[in-house]
């Protein structure tokens, strides 16, 4: 059996996208052929206190030399060069999706993040992406060698298709409430559309971003949308499931993405889709199961949906399109397996 240590920063329970996916992987990788340990590193990442980073780095520096680290990108990519040169395990560097590339960064913030993970990059031995839109920008844009390089797509794993309601039309949106997301352009986009019957769900943690959630208040108290807009905060799986069965529509209103595991949920319950082009979204849904607009263009997504809820036979002609495609969707156990081979590649 190969070995690894898998440094996560912060609560790995949390329910986010990239914890699901580390979560998952630690789980698989010791069925195939890696004995892998969990090492927790602190919750700071990543805007890291200087004690977190010295602590982090006491961490890393404990580590054998003649041993392989993956190493999740909300803290690597925020980790200083000088630190990871001292890291004497080889480093696997995973990337859901660059950091700078997180919305509502000031520019000299973004500046000092795209530094820093292009530093830290150059110095891993290999880089796991989510995603071949990922790895084009690691390449393009972080100096990092195509050779280097290797996706991981994330898993989806089958549902029931969903059975929806028709009336009022449902929408579902699931993800944190942080900048990223754009809620409150999705709130906004459905304002002209009051005059249809339609109520939205909106589920996953309030708490990542208080300028967030003041906007997505903002913009329902603006719009009159209240009563029409479900605020969940975060839910566990069985809940999450039973969303996905009761939505009609599924809505990601995003400006950037790694990848969009909520699209494979959502094409894996046969759901038609409204979502935004950024980062890797275009690529995750297929054209005909989605209707696809660019982030940040309130009047394309209102038209998007509105053509939706008025169109029941275009819903159901991309929920059949929706649930074919999610057939052909990794499972969990792909994405683990390309993992552990690339730690069993180390040598």
């Amino acid at each position: 059996m190969t070995s690894a240590v898998f440094a996560i920063p912060g609560n790995i329970d949390l329910p986010t996208g990239g914890y699901i996916y580390d979560r998952r992987v630690l789980a698989l990788l010791p069925g195939l052929g890696v004995t892998v340990r969990h090492l927790a590193l602190p919750g700071s990442f990543p805007a890291p206190t200087a004690a977190d980073l010295a602590e982090t780095e006491r961490l890393l520096a404990a580590l054998p030399a003649d041993g392989a680290v993956v190493i999740d990108g909300l803290a690597y990519g925020a980790m200083p060069a000088e630190l990871v040169a001292r890291v004497r395990a080889a480093i696997v560097a995973l990337v859901h999706h660059p950091l700078c590339l997180e919305a509502g960064l000031p520019p000299a913030r973004q500046r000092q993040l795209k530094d820093l993970e292009t530093a830290a990059l150059a110095l891993a031995r290999k880089v796991v992406t989510t995603s071949p839109t990922t790895a084009r920008t690691l390449a393009a844009d972080f100096a990092v060698p195509a050779h280097k390089i290797t996706v991981a797509e994330p898993g989806t794993d089958p549902a029931p298709r969903a059975t929806g309601t028709g009336s009022p039309v449902q929408l579902l949106a699931v993800g944190a409430v942080v900048p990223r997301k754009a809620y409150d352009l999705l709130v906004r986009a459905l304002s002209p559309l009051a005059d249809r019957d339609w109520r939205l769900t909106m589920a996953g943690p309030t708490d990542r971003s208080a300028e967030a959630l003041a906007a997505l208040r903002a913009a329902l108290l603006e719009g009159g949308l209240g009563h029409r807009v479900t605020l969940l905060g975060a839910v566990d799986q069985q809940r999450l499931a039973e969303l996905y069965a009761k939505a009609d529509i599924f809505v990601m209103s995003s400006l950037y993405e790694g990848y969009g595991m909520v699209l494979g949920e959502a094409m894996a319950r046969g759901l038609p889709i409204v979502c935004t082009t950024g980062g890797a979204a275009a690529e995750t849904a297929p054209d005909t199961a989605a209707i696809k607009v660019p982030p940040g263009d309130q009047a394309a997504l209102t038209a998007a949906i509105g053509r939706l809820i008025d169109e029941p036979d275009l819903r159901a002609r991309m929920a059949d399109a929706a649930w074919a495609a999610a057939q052909g969707l990794p499972r969990w156990e792909d994405t683990a397996r390309a993992i552990a081979n690339v730690i069993k590649g180390l040598g």
